[in-house]
């Protein structure tokens, strides 16, 4: 269950990367960072629907 926790970080930071990259007019850096959170964020998501969240014991 940690690799959900993993995905779903490292999805949020690509996230805020592709914000800061529009907000700075970084094209390479839009590229990059969209390209990440398409695939992490699509990682994340499937994870989640084939393993479930992560639970509490």
């Amino acid at each position: 269950m940690g690799l959900v926790i993993i995905f779903a970080l490292v999805t949020l930071l690509s996230a805020y990367g592709l914000y800061r990259s529009f907000k700075g007019k970084n094209v390479l850096g839009i590229v990059f960072a969209g390209g990440t959170l398409a695939i992490f964020g699509w990682f994340t998501f499937m994870t989640i629907i084939h393993h479930g969240f992560p639970t509490a014991h």
